[in-house]
């Protein structure tokens, strides 16, 4: 099969994959299950080096292996630390953070940064969940719309949950490429600061042109006021840990594996002394024991704040174990398990597409194709990236199918791990609409209709893609990111 051939049969198989999700209602796992085997089939019967039925099968499975086996620990372990980061109220007090910071001023940047760092480690339907209490509290209070407190909260949350590992698509994406984690935490920070500022400076005033009241039921109690002291803004909450306390819960895992990558470029292997950093230091920058150590950290804050802890678990799940234990290793694994549970089958049969598209032999030739085109090589993971995020609507999905067609042509069109990463990362934010369950959840929780939605939620991601992926471009021409 020629570069074209294979070319219009991806689209053909992305085309169908967004019907079966959209249209049929079939779940992601299944519907990227049946376009993977049939996709692989095909291959077979028009491909001169196709695959047969049963090694269609043998790769969706080794895909699925694969990377469930690099990335199942990983999504667990930030699920635990989300309910960690909720039950403690962390997201609060580093909300009443930033409000201090800009001492009550542009408020929506309160939710937003708070989103943006939570977003990190966090799924982001729980950070959704998280930070539009808060939003919701902030525009009620101060007669802020929603489509100001929508658009850059999503946006701040898109940005490190598209971008930033340890995240799970972008996470996966790192991995698969074999890109130095560290580096794509410390750059991908670097790019998403800069497209957040960048689009917030360029879409504030165009998304206060409308109002939009906040979510009744949340600020029924919440009163409006006139008053600019920042402790009249404050969330105001029983029991929470103080601002240096609630960061280290996020910051922990976030700084363990990018010092890691950093310690790395100035130890070397020449003395037994060094060798011995070098394997503390590999071991303490894990993605594993890292997540571990973020999740360790929260439950002992969560023996300070055992009140906070119990009215939140008990709110979430209905119940009140006598033992206090039974909430922080218990509920909270078992919380957190629900929670990832999706993100895992999603993510796993992901990678059996991804490893379907990879392993056709004659993809290089697409490859050759491209770079005879002398369209610059970095903006092929960024376009497939966005391709893959207008079709399945998942940021997860999209970033980890990305995967299977980038990652042969790596080679070919000069393209580093580092950078290719965050450009995919950059291109998952592109069209983000209503085949993402995200979408409907931002919506919901900020009460926006559809066509709202798109104006406050799909046009701000794509502005802030492409500006995240003109930075890492920029940084990647200039030779800063290798």
């Amino acid at each position: 099969m020629s570069a074209i051939g294979f070319l219009g049969l991806l689209v053909i198989a992305i085309v169908v994959l967004m019907l079966l999700m959209v249209k049929a209602k079939l779940h992601p796992v299944m519907s990227l299950f049946i376009v993977a085997l049939g996709f692989g089939i095909i291959l077979g019967v028009f491909g001169t080096e196709g695959y047969s039925f049963m090694e269609t099968l043998s790769l969706i499975t080794a895909g699925f292996g694969s990377t469930l086996g690099s990335l199942g620990m990983p999504i667990m372990l930030g699920a635990i630390l989300a309910m960690g980061v909720q039950d403690t109220g962390a997201a609060k007090s580093i909300a009443n953070f930033f409000i201090k910071l800009f001492h009550g001023k542009n408020l929506e940047l309160a939710p937003a940064l708070t989103a943006y760092i939570v977003s990190i480690p966090v799924f982001g339907d729980i950070t959704t969940i998280l930070c539009s209490n808060i939003a919701n509290v902030l525009g009620k209070r101060k007669h802020i719309s929603m489509s100001t407190m929508a658009t850059f909260t999503q946006t701040g949350l898109n940005l490190t949950h598209a971008m930033v590992p340890p995240t799970p698509g972008i996470l996966a994406v790192s991995v698969a490429l074999a890109a130095d984690l560290g580096m794509v935490i410390s750059w991908g920070i670097v790019a998403t600061i800069i497209a957040f500022i960048l689009t917030w400076l360029v879409l504030k005033r165009w998304c206060e042109k409308e109002f939009i009241p906040a979510v009744p039921e949340v600020t029924a109690e919440i009163e409006e006021t006139n008053s600019d002291k920042v402790d009249d803004l404050l969330i105001k909450s029983e029991d929470l840990p103080g601002t240096f306390a609630a960061f280290l819960t996020i910051l922990i895992p976030v700084i363990l594996i990018a010092g890691s990558s950093f310690a790395g470029m100035f130890i070397s292997d020449s003395t037994p002394d060094d060798a011995l950093i070098r394997t503390v230091v590999a071991i303490f920058g894990d993605k594993v024991v890292a997540l571990s150590m973020g999740v360790i950290y929260t439950m002992f804050l969560a023996m300070f704040h055992k009140k906070s802890v119990r009215k939140s678990n008990t709110d979430s799940t209905g119940k009140d174990p006598e033992s206090f234990r039974e909430v922080v290793l218990n509920s909270w694994v078992a919380r957190g398990l629900e929670v990832a549970l999706a993100a895992l089958l999603i993510t796993g049969m992901g990678g059996g597409f991804s490893q379907v598209i990879k392993s056709f032999p004659n993809i290089n030739d697409l490859a050759t194709l491209i770079q005879n085109s002398g369209v610059p090589g970095l903006l092929i993971p960024f376009l497939v990236g966005a391709i893959m995020m207008t079709a399945v609507g998942s940021m997860t999905t999209a970033g980890i199918t990305a995967v299977g067609v980038v990652a042969p042509m790596m080679d070919m069109l000069g393209l580093e791990p580092v950078s290719a990463t965050l450009a995919i990362g950059a291109g998952t934010l592109i069209f983000n609409h209503v085949t993402n369950s995200g979408f409907w959840v931002v919506s919901k929780f900020f009460n926006l209709d559809m066509k709202q939605g798109l104006k406050y939620i799909t046009i701000p991601d794509a502005v802030a893609g492409v500006f995240g992926f003109v930075i890492v471009f920029i940084l990647s021409s200039v030779g800063l990111i290798h």
